[in-house]
């Protein structure tokens, strides 16, 4: 933009000071007239400085507009400059602006993946709660199982041990109920007096086992007489022929002191249906003990250790070890009712319908 042109200054001479004349003399200087040179030496000078100054603002008002024409050519390089910089500013902005957008596309459709996914694993994968719930019922069915088909109060026992662990570790005031119906179910198992019912089944199993390897009361025998020393071979033959004799006349008759009752005697064909029917006894009482039948298990063992007694050699070892075995039996308390699980099985039940209820499903079945 061209600045205004400033007009020259004239230069005015001072004025001169002069000494006060007396009245009269400036009446006199007045009517005295200038010369002529003198006026056109004033007038020259006033024209020359009137020039000098017209030339020095006309050569100020050239350099001036010569700096502003520069300044004007830089400033417009400069915008032209900033305006392509601008442009590629500007495409610039619209490429990352077009990237930004989409990227908040793909950040939205993986924001919506994620939330699907989330969804789906809420649906399919179980939490934390439903999977301890799953543990204990699991748990609890064995443990329920094992008291009703077994008896096995101590398996039992350790089941709900385990159970109530797990709810303790999990730390949920809604598991405080199923927590105290376990606690009551747990004092009534430890109540309960405990029976190896295992161990004594497999005692009657080894005695069925062994059966066979008894030895009847018929079939003891005396110790052998002993051995009499060879006859020399210079002994007459009619001494050797009477030593014979007497050897074998002493064998025809056997003298035998006992101090038992003399052993019935079984028949040969009736050995195996002897021993088959005392298995078929220990068999039974087994089968009552697993059943829980005090009076018939009880009079297996009896007529089975009757047997033993009647039939079969008391001074043999087998003989010995099953008839420990019978009076173990026969020694031992038959347990009784089992405690059930009905209460830790329903306060689960209630649970876990709370909470499908609680998460908008369906009861399951």
């Amino acid at each position: 933009m061209a600045e205004p042109e400033t007009t020259p200054a004239v230069a005015v001479p001072e004025p001169q000071r002069v000494a006060p004349v007396p009245p009269g003399a400036a009446s006199r200087a007045a009517t005295r007239p200038l010369p002529s040179g003198a006026l056109w030496g004033i007038a020259a000078l006033v024209v020359v400085a009137v020039v000098a100054s017209w030339l020095d603002a006309r050569r100020s008002s050239a350099d001036l507009r010569t700096e502003v024409a520069q300044r004007l050519a830089t400033i417009e390089a400069a915008g032209i400059a900033a305006g392509r910089g601008q442009a590629v500013t500007a495409a610039e902005l619209r490429d990352a602006q077009a990237k930004i957008a989409l990227l908040e596309e793909r950040l939205a459709e993986s924001q919506t993946q994620q939330s699907a996914l989330e969804a789906l694993y809420r649906d399919l994968a179980p939490s934390r709660d439903e999977i301890a719930l799953t543990e204990v019922e699991q748990v609890l069915l064995i443990a329920s199982q094992q008291l009703q088909l077994a008896g096995n109060v101590p398996a039992a026992l350790a089941a709900l041990q385990l159970a109530d662990a797990k709810l303790q570790r999990l730390e949920r005031p809604q598991t405080l109920a199923l927590r105290r119906a376990l606690t009551r179910d747990i004092d009534a198992l430890k109540a309960t007096p405990y029976v190896d019912v295992a161990g004594l089944s497999l005692k009657l199993d080894q005695a069925i086992a062994g059966v066979d390897a008894l030895t009847l009361a018929r079939d003891e025998r005396i110790p052998p007489p002993p051995r009499e020393s060879a006859p020399g071979a210079d002994e007459p033959a009619w001494r050797r022929l009477l030593r014979d004799a007497w050897a074998d006349l002493r064998q025809l008759v056997r003298i035998e002191v006992s101090d038992r009752p003399a052993a019935p005697l079984v028949p040969p064909a009736q050995t195996y249906y002897l021993r088959e029917n005392l298995k078929l006894r220990l068999l039974s009482a087994r089968i009552a003990l697993l059943n829980r039948d005090d009076a018939s298990f009880r009079a297996d063992v009896t007529a089975a250790e009757s047997w033993v007694k009647q039939y079969f050699d008391l001074r043999t070892k087998p003989v010995q070890t099953l008839q420990s075995t019978l009076k173990q039996a026969a020694a031992a308390p038959m347990p009784g009712a089992v405690p059930d699980l009905s209460r830790s099985l329903d306060a689960l039940r209630t649970l876990r319908l709370a909470q499908e209820r609680a998460a908008g499903r369906a009861p399951a079945k």
